[in-house]
């Protein structure tokens, strides 16, 4: 039997140095299975110049008009969320093989990349579809792109003093949080920086978004979940007249009064996990739950 040509789109860090040996396990096993190979225009060159490795790419990535079989993210997953926005409503699965410590997203080390790899010419792997949260300004997108995979975080601006948010779910006044920030987390973001925040940890394909306060004036303020079919409508009020809006931590500046809505993106982001894979397996190692640090 013959087996199919893949096409595999590589994004990688270009801020990891001394990975190359990680790096070329990786290029080598693809050019094992004589897939065609198409690189980000930026690592390509990271890869060839700082790396000093010899890239057999089929193309080069100038821009987001591409199609591949599946995307490889080479970094964590702040690489993988990079990598998330490139492929957008193209529907392209995306495996994320860790450079550094374990992560959520990228979860695939480059010791088991082989495997892997033998592992999607099999058909032989699980896809996660996770859900998006849209950004709207007044009415328009925010910025070039915006949707996040992770959250969505109003925040105060720099030395600024804390901000009121006015939040409402479905039309429904909820409460004005006086606060530095207000973080909307999907499930696939609740352990990042909802977290770090007090939020609750959300297993993936759960369908629901948190609200977790930034530092909050309040302490009877808490986080709250809600379903993820909600539109929550956010109106922020100032002293700078100014305010951030952060999209998987690429941020926005808005001025005051402008109208901030979020709902459901009407797409899915596909992550490829390994048929074995278990998220409580991931959730216990990257926790450290039942550790004995003494």
């Amino acid at each position: 039997m013959t087996q199919r040509k893949l096409r595999f789109a590589l994004f990688g860090n270009i801020y990891q140095a001394k990975k190359s040996a990680s790096i070329q396990k990786v290029l080598s096993c693809i050019a094992n299975y004589d897939a065609e190979l198409y690189v980000d225009m930026e690592y390509y060159y990271f890869l060839k110049d700082n790396q000093r490795l010899d890239v057999k790419a089929t193309k080069i990535l100038q821009d987001d008009d591409f199609t591949a079989d599946f995307v490889i993210s080479m970094g964590g997953d702040g690489t993988f969320l990079k990598a998330a926005s490139r492929v957008g409503k193209k529907d392209i699965p995306i495996l994320g093989v860790n450079m550094g410590r374990l992560g959520f997203l990228a979860d695939i080390s480059p010791d088991d990349i082989e495997r892997t790899m033998e592992a999607l010419h099999r058909d032989d792997y699980a896809i996660e579809n996770r859900a998006l949260m849209q950004v709207e300004a007044d009415g328009q997108p925010l910025g070039d792109c915006s949707c996040a995979l992770n959250d969505v975080a109003i925040l105060k601006r720099d030395t600024a003093s804390m901000i009121s948010i006015s939040a409402r779910i479905n039309g429904q006044l909820l409460t004005t949080y006086q606060a530095d920030g207000l973080v909307v987390s999907t499930p696939t973001g609740s352990t990042a920086y909802s977290l770090s925040n007090g939020g609750p940890i959300i297993v993936p394909g759960t369908k629901v978004l948190s609200m977790t306060a930034v530092a909050p004036h309040s302490l009877n303020v808490r986080p709250i979940v809600i379903p993820d079919s909600s539109v929550i409508e956010l109106d922020v009020e100032s002293r700078s007249h100014s305010f951030l809006v952060a999209i998987d931590g690429r941020s926005e500046k808005c001025r005051e009064g402008t109208k901030i809505t979020l709902r459901r993106a009407p797409y899915y982001i596909k992550v490829v996990k390994r048929s074995d894979h278990r998220y409580f397996n991931t959730l216990r190692e990257k926790m450290m739950w039942g550790a004995d640090v003494r």
